[in-house]
């Protein structure tokens, strides 16, 4: 706390600014969760490959956190994330859930349209999906290495070319 008082002395912050600045803070990620894990090779890999990945948010409901003395609403989102190879010789399945720590308003917000009509905001969306891409993506790529299975997500190459280019 003192640390924080002599941050907003230093930086003369108005309360409307330090206000934006907690909005920030309280408006993010704070957890993230496999539930599932599952990757399977049926059969040999031959010939033309195709790898389709896919996430989607399952549910979303209201979660209650307990930060010392006080509860702090949050949403967790329910998620499943696939990726299929074709022709089918294998897949990556992972389900799991990420918490979201917002105001209780904007809380309140994102459920009513959830239960509306399954849809999010795209700012929240934004946030949620690529989050849950990021960690899918690396741990399906992680078993897919260890079950020989071709990378879900491409990787980046080297090309042999003209050397005629290189200053060095």
């Amino acid at each position: 706390m003192i640390k924080t008082k002599r941050f907003i002395k230093r930086r003369r912050l108005s309360n409307s600014k330090l206000i934006k600045i907690f909005k920030v803070i309280i408006m993010t990620i704070v957890g993230f969760d496999f539930t599932k894990i599952n990757a399977e090779k049926t059969g040999p890999v031959k010939g033309k490959i195709n790898i389709n990945n896919n996430v989607t948010i399952k549910n979303v409901e209201e979660q209650n956190l307990n930060l010392g003395k006080e509860k702090q609403n949050a949403l967790k989102f329910v998620f499943e994330f696939i990726a299929k190879y074709d022709p089918d010789f294998g897949s990556i399945k992972l389900e799991g859930h990420l918490i979201y720590m917002a105001e209780q308003k904007k809380i309140k917000e994102l459920l009513d349209g959830w239960k509306k009509d399954k849809k999010l905001s795209k700012d929240i969306s934004t946030v949620v999906l690529n989050t849950i891409l990021t960690k899918c993506n690396v741990q399906s790529l992680i078993l897919s290495q260890n079950i020989n299975l071709p990378p879900p997500i491409p990787m980046p190459k080297v090309q042999a070319g003209d050397d005629k280019g290189y200053i060095g």
